[in-house]
């Protein structure tokens, strides 16, 4: 008997990247890789990477969580993902969600997954309605708000846009951006700093190579532009996280070099490293090699020496496409929080968002007058130990800058495509674009299908 050369490890419903129906599909293992094994009854069999680092992907369950119940605006008709809106077999709430308020780009990005260039700016009427209904949809605790495009600064009343948006009492803002405007419009970056409390720039960021911005952005002269945008950040200390494409055979090998930058640099509070996912205007050529969630964590402890195995874990609310490590300063360096806790220990204690709040945890766990279970107590007093005690006497102003200058966070965010789509991950997709047309869409899905 000849043993197959893989190990078969469940069963998952895909899409076929040509006709795209859905195709019953392996997940299976192949010299310490991850890969989906596909069928198609037209085009035949199909084999793509998931991930390259098959023992995280064995372990991630460790860390999975229930998902949060959803409010559904769409009914099941054709099944998952063409009926996303969100439709009641979606495992997961709106923990993060995007409002393009534009089409509009001062870019031209080869890497662009919204095909953005001349489009049109929604009015505010429109913009405020969908700020309402993802609150109205998260009943009222809606946490993570981005203000995206398009290049939301083109917009002419993006600053009234985030004035409103302020005024919804999300739990944080974000607004999403190449940069160019702040880095030429002093002014602009001045009244951006009136929203400084629970409100940051996701500032793309892809590296400090000519050629990285060639290929990705279009242009080889961002680079400059992108450090002086920062500094501008810095003036008026508004938080910041830099946001990084990464692809295979461009710019991974800058991944340890922007993490050592970015903890360096006041206000940056953290890296969101995206691996490239084949939509938009983004050529398929490279998808057989294509760089993962576990190369990019891979590829930030070699390059770092400093972060560890165990130091970057999966996100509780979707541990097939997320993983993230928060830091704190501690004597002039940065520790990860998981060599302190093991975080499996306490998935009660962590909301279903990207978001981790330690002031949130220890204020209602801590200082609200619940009572607290015993297997609490070490985790409570950890975070309690990495909080001065005259933090909470502190005004926001201080607290602004006690966390800009103590905590870093570390995230990778791997999106699905035509190619490594599987339904499971896709089900408990939690970053969802607010539509137009008042619906709520993952991501990935949005992209792959949606998108008009």
């Amino acid at each position: 008997m000849v043993e197959r050369d893989y190990l078969f490890v469940e069963y998952v419903v895909s899409l076929c990247d040509e006709c795209m129906k859905r195709v019953d599909s392996k997940i299976i293992i192949r010299e310490g890789k991850v890969f989906l094994l596909k069928y198609c009854m037209k085009h035949g069999y199909k084999e793509e990477l998931i991930e390259e680092d098959a023992k995280y992907y064995m372990k991630r369950h460790e860390f999975d969580k229930p998902g949060n119940k959803i409010n559904p605006e769409t009914k099941i008709k054709k099944g998952c993902p063409f009926d996303c809106g969100l439709c009641p077999s979606h495992e997961q709430h709106s923990c993060n969600a995007l409002i393009e308020v534009t089409s509009k780009c001062d870019l031209q990005c080869p890497m662009c997954y919204a095909n953005s260039g001349n489009g049109k700016h929604l009015d505010l009427k429109k913009i405020e309605k969908m700020m309402d209904f993802f609150q109205e949809r998260e009943n009222n605790e809606a946490e993570i708000l981005q203000i995206s495009g398009g290049e939301p600064t083109t917009h002419p009343e993006i600053l009234k846009i985030i004035e409103i948006a302020k005024k919804k009492n999300f739990r944080y803002i974000m607004l999403n951006t190449n940069g160019l405007r702040i880095a030429r419009d002093e002014n602009f970056v001045r009244e951006l700093a009136k929203f400084r409390k629970r409100f940051e720039i996701y500032l793309q960021f892809d590296g400090f190579k000519k050629e990285t911005y060639k290929k990705l952005r279009g242009s080889e002269n961002l680079f400059d532009l992108k450090i002086k945008a920062i500094k501008n950040l810095q003036k008026y200390k508004i938080p910041i996280t830099l946001v990084s494409t990464i692809e295979k055979g461009i710019n991974e090998e800058e991944i340890g070099k922007i993490v050592k930058f970015a903890m360096n640099e006041p206000c940056i509070r953290g890296i969101n490293f995206q691996p490239v996912a084949f939509f938009g205007r983004v050529k398929s050529s490279n998808v057989k090699d294509r760089i993962t969630l576990t190369g990019i964590i891979n590829r930030i402890k070699e390059q770092t020496g400093f972060i560890k195995e165990g130091d970057i874990v999966p996100l509780p609310c979707d541990v097939d496409r997320v993983a993230v490590s928060y830091f704190y300063r501690k004597n002039g360096k940065f520790f990860p929080l998981t060599r302190k806790f093991k975080v499996q220990n306490y998935l009660s204690l962590i909301d279903n968002t990207f978001a981790f709040d330690a002031e949130k945890i220890l204020r209602e766990k801590k200082f609200g007058g619940q009572v607290i279970c015993d297997c609490f107590s070490a985790f409570l007093g950890g975070l309690n130990s990495l909080i001065p005690r005259e933090y909470f006497s502190m005004s926001d102003e201080q607290r602004i800058d006690y966390w800009n200058n103590n905590m870093f966070r570390i995230s990778i965010t791997s999106f699905l495509d035509k190619y490594n789509f599987d339904l499971k991950s896709a089900k408990k997709e939690c970053v969802h674009f607010i539509t137009p047309e008042m619906k709520r869409i993952p991501f990935s899905t949005y992209n792959m299908l949606h998108r008009k």
